[in-house]
């Protein structure tokens, strides 16, 4: 007899980092595994983030920390979401965990009962869907394509809607399609919103600063939204410090109360340490992250335009993040190199065996054409990478 819940039995394992696990597995191996699977900055931290860190590690904070932040933390965060976002919330409405990923679950435990519906436009972050149904939700998905920019326009959006809605949960930029919403079409979306007032929105906006479009626009700063948008967001991407686990939320004060309830019984306070050097991030000049933002702009470039000479593949531009997410359906029924091809799960193990490149299947994010690939990385490295790629997938079959 299996002695396991059949929550977690029904959970799906973290298909970003199992692939990174596999490729882990393939170099210690002795493989020569280029991994363009997790998406993490290959940037160190900011020194002056670290010397923040290590101030206060002199001063000696080292004791809990109050379960939803530093006062002084969340203080900073005020300040940040008016400076960057027009969003006026106050330190009551801020609540900080370890990492964005506990703020989505803090959120999903607090608000959904069972059955409630979340739409999701996909793809979507790996994590919602699985986060949405552990907390008893159901989750309603929006297919998009890359002739979309794989962006939900509101009339798919108003279809997905019945009785049972409870939420729509999204990121921009986004994480895997790297699509950012201008505000013109987040203000679209927020009209049929507005039709339907006990609709909430998780708007996750970790990849915010990784911007390539030159402007962002938080949903919550649409007339109408504030009052139901909870706003996720975090120092892992922009800042690289994703070992830090330090995330947010600027949230109605109920929500953020109920979080904080949660958190108190879980995990209590986030890392003393982190939060401290948290508050020099947050409080630094965005522009600090220019040099890493331009580097990821030039890869983007780089990307895309080796991606576009290799026949089969269907690509358009990301406008943030650090991620392409082309359609590889046309390889879809194809045999490479003897290996019959029949979905994306199975055109990213034909990568990662045949090319030594490990990607991530769209299907993990909602949208089974296309595969992830995450080129924070070098450009040396991108290079090959897309070479030998191109050199896996150059049959004549494909090709004819």
């Amino acid at each position: 007899m299996n002695p396991l819940s059949d929550r977690i039995n029904s959970l799906a394992v973290s298909q970003t980092l199992a692939m990174a696990a596999k490729a882990r597995e393939l170099k210690a191996q002795g493989k020569d595994i280029i991994s363009l699977s997790l998406g993490e900055p290959d940037f160190n931290t900011p020194d002056f983030i670290k010397e923040a860190a290590k101030k206060a590690i002199d001063e000696n904070y080292s004791t809990y920390t109050p379960v939803e932040g530093y006062l002084e933390l969340k203080e900073a965060i005020c300040r940040k979401f008016k400076r960057d976002n027009n969003l006026d919330y106050k330190p009551s409405q801020i609540v900080v965990s370890t990492g964005a990923k506990q703020s989505l679950y803090n959120i999903a435990q607090v608000m959904l009962n069972d059955g409630d519906e979340v739409i999701l436009p996909a793809p979507y972050w790996v994590s919602y869907y699985e986060i949405i149904k552990l907390s008893g939700g159901e989750p309603v998905v929006v297919k998009t394509s890359v002739d979309s920019d794989f962006k939900m326009t509101p009339e798919e959006l108003e279809a997905a809607i019945t009785p049972k809605t409870k939420m729509m949960w999204f990121s921009s930029p986004c994480n895997p399609s790297g699509s950012v919403y201008s505000r013109e079409e987040l203000t679209a979306l927020a009209r049929v919103l507005e039709k339907h007032p006990n609709i909430y929105v998780v708007s996750d906006e970790i990849y915010e600063h990784i911007n390539f479009s030159g402007t962002f626009c938080s949903i919550a700063s649409i007339p109408g939204m504030f009052d139901r948008t909870i706003t996720v967001n975090g120092v892992a991407k922009a800042f690289a410090m994703t070992g830090w686990r330090i995330g947010y939320i600027g949230a109605p004060e109920f929500i953020a109360k109920a979080c904080t309830k949660i958190q108190g019984q879980v995990t209590s306070g986030a890392n003393s340490i982190a939060q401290r050097a948290t508050i020099t991030a947050v409080d630094a000049n965005p522009k600090v992250l220019k040099y890493m933002v331009d580097a990821f702009h030039s890869r983007r470039d780089l990307v895309v335009g080796l991606i576009r000479e290799i026949p089969g593949m269907k690509i358009n531009v990301p406008e943030g993040a650090f991620y392409v997410f082309p359609d590889v359906s046309a390889f879809f029924g194809k045999t490479l190199n003897g290996v019959k091809i029949n979905n994306a799960d199975d055109f990213s193990m034909y990568l990662l065996e045949h090319a030594n490149v490990a990607t991530v299947t769209g299907d993990a994010f909602g949208n089974p054409n296309c595969i992830r690939f995450s080129y924070a990385t070098s450009e040396d490295l991108l290079k090959e990478a897309l070479r030998r790629i191109k050199e896996a997938v150059a049959t004549s079959e494909v090709l004819a």
